[in-house]
C-alpha cells in the first residue's frame, strides 16, 4: 500500500505530466492570484483545459481525494500534448480498471511530497554540482538539471521532460507543467 503522503505526491505529479507544451493561461492566471490561491491541484488542472488526460487518469487511479487534500504536493504535470506523444493506445490501456496499479505508479512518479518551487529546485541543482535527485511519492527518483536555461527532468528510463511553466501555485502545493510524461523504471 502506498503511504497517504506518497499517494498525494504521486497524484500531483500526474497532474503535472498532463500539461505538455501548450499554453496554459488558467494556470498562469492562478499564479498571479493572492498569496494563497483557493483552487487545489485538481481544480487547477481541470480549469486549464490542457490537462484533460491527466485529470481523467487521476480519476481512473482514484487519486482525486488525495490530490484535493491539504498536501502539500509538488506536481510535475504533463499536458494533453505530452500524453499524446505516448505510443497509440497507451493511455486507453492505462485507464482500464485492471491497470489501476500501473497507472497509480506512473501518476505518483510525477508527485513529490511538500512544496518545491522552481527557486528551490534550482538551489538543489546548484548545490548538487549541476544535478539534483528528487524522490517521487512512488519511491523512484527524478534527476533535475538545467539545460539551455530550463529545468529538465530525466526519468528512470532516460526520458526527458522540460518544465515549460513553473510555480503554478495552488491551495495545496505547486504545479510545474512539463512537455513529456515521465516513466518510472
Amino acid at each position: 500500500m502506498i503511504p497517504k503522503t506518497s499517494l498525494k505526491t504521486a497524484i500531483a505529479a500526474a497532474l503535472v505530466a498532463a500539461s505538455g507544451l501548450v499554453a496554459v493561461p488558467a494556470l498562469a492566471d492562478n499564479h498571479q492570484n493572492a498569496a494563497k490561491p483557493s483552487a487545489n491541484i485538481v481544480e487547477t488542472a481541470v480549469s486549464t483545459g490542457a490537462h484533460n488526460t491527466l485529470v481523467a487518469a487521476v480519476k481512473a487511479a482514484g487519486l482525486v481525494d488525495t490530490l484535493s487534500s491539504p498536501g502539500p504536493f509538488t506536481i510535475f504535470a504533463p499536458t494533453d500534448g505530452a500524453f499524446a506523444k505516448l505510443p497509440e493506445g497507451t493511455v486507453a490501456t492505462l485507464v482500464k480498471p485492471e491497470n489501476k496499479g500501473t497507472l497509480t505508479a506512473i501518476l505518483t512518479y510525477h508527485a513529490v511530497a511538500g512544496t518545491v518551487t522552481a527557486a528551490d529546485l534550482i538551489k538543489l541543482i546548484n548545490a548538487g554540482g549541476g544535478k539534483a535527485e528528487v524522490t517521487a511519492v512512488q519511491g523512484g527518483k527524478l534527476t533535475a538539471r538545467i539545460e539551455m536555461g530550463k529545468v529538465v527532468l530525466t526519468d528512470a528510463k532516460g526520458g526527458k521532460a522540460t518544465v515549460v511553466q513553473a510555480d503554478v501555485m495552488t491551495s495545496n502545493g505547486v504545479i510545474h507543467v512539463t512537455d513529456a510524461v515521465s516513466l518510472p523504471g
